[in-house]
């Protein structure tokens, strides 16, 4: 009997409990529609004590005193590059050049930086114009003359990167006074030297943090802009020397998946072919909804041209008969093109 005591209450306890919980309401969010009282008023005649702030709030007074522990945290650079690091030496046309993917304004302080810890201070440094001229310097291997050198930051062709070139300055000791500054180096390979030095210094840094204030001027505006003010036709305009965008041009269109058929650089013709899957074209919903196996491979002619206009280069994309192609077209393959010019 004790038994089947045990089992019956059990039974109607749980069946109590059951009903109950599907029976009631969820009021755990009833607080949130309760209205506003008047604050409880206690007869002048009954304790009062024991209503009060449960938790009361300490009274702040107004002071300027700072935290001593409190540490100001460093800013960020002002642009920051995704990539990873890249420090390299180019050449074209008997010029040479190190490319770094950095700002001006993070690459100003790091390659003062190297010039002091290899000994070669600076005789002038101008943060607005991105040059650096270095003191007088003799090396053990020419002790009869004095060599100085002349660094010139630039913002370079990709984003986010800049360009360091050197010219090398060299006449006799005691004749300091008298020297001028040439388009070239006095002596190619102290250039070349110079230049694999702070290479492999930058190369080697870990610290890509820190960014100056005063060179984030350097350069001005942007070498590289892809123009399309509704006028006239997209184009991209290089402020570079022809022959400097006629190679980088072709240097973009063989990275960027153009085949050239054929390049005519008096006139400043490329004639190539550029070919592409139609899955690559369409857009997000095309290519959640389609079907596996129906990618065409779509094969178009163009010319690329390049011409000297105001001081700077433009380049612009037409089809086979010097046509205008569509603006959607034209900016998406002048886009391809800008994102791979070096």
């Amino acid at each position: 009997m004790k038994i089947l005591s045990y089992v019956i209450l059990t039974t109607i306890f749980i069946n109590l409990t059951g009903c109950g919980w599907l029976g009631l309401r969820d009021r755990t969010q009833d607080y949130l529609l309760a209205e506003a009282t008047e604050p409880t008023v206690v007869p002048i005649e009954l304790e009062s004590s024991q209503l009060g702030q449960l938790y009361p709030l300490p009274s702040v007074e107004n002071s300027t005193e700072q935290l001593s522990s409190f540490e100001v945290p460093r800013p960020q650079p002002a642009s920051v590059n995704t990539f990873e690091k890249l420090v390299k030496i180019q050449s074209f046309d008997e010029r040479r050049w190190i490319l770094i993917n950095m700002s001006p304004s993070e690459l100003w302080p790091r390659l003062r930086n190297v010039l002091n810890r290899n000994g070669i201070p600076s005789a002038r440094a101008e943060g607005s114009t991105g040059l650096i001229e270095t003191v007088w310097v003799t090396f053990s291997s020419d002790e009869d003359n004095a060599h100085r050198f002349l660094f010139k930051i630039a913002p370079g062709v990709q984003f986010d990167s800049t360009e360091i070139t050197v010219i090398h300055n060299e006449t006799p000791k005691g004749q300091q006074d008298g020297a001028l500054w040439g388009e070239i180096s006095d002596n190619d390979q102290r250039e070349l030297d110079m230049l694999t030095l702070v290479a492999n210094d930058l190369a080697g840094a870990e610290n890509f943090a820190s960014v100056s204030l005063l060179a984030q001027d350097i350069g001005g505006a942007s070498k590289v802009d892809i123009v399309s003010s509704g006028v006239t036709d997209p184009y991209i305009d290089i402020k570079l020397s022809f022959d400097r965008t006629w190679a980088s041009v072709l240097y973009a269109a063989e990275r960027g998946g153009f085949s050239t058929i054929d390049k005519d650089r008096s006139k400043g013709i490329l004639f190539v072919k550029f070919s592409e899957s139609t899955s690559e074209s369409d857009g997000f919903f095309s290519k959640l909804f389609s079907r596996g196996g129906d990618d065409e491979v779509v094969v178009a002619n163009y010319r690329i041209l390049v011409s000297t206009k105001d001081g700077s280069v433009e380049v612009s994309v037409v089809d086979v008969n010097d046509n205008s192609i569509s603006r959607p077209e034209a900016l998406r393959l002048l886009t391809i093109l800008r994102s791979n010019l070096s």
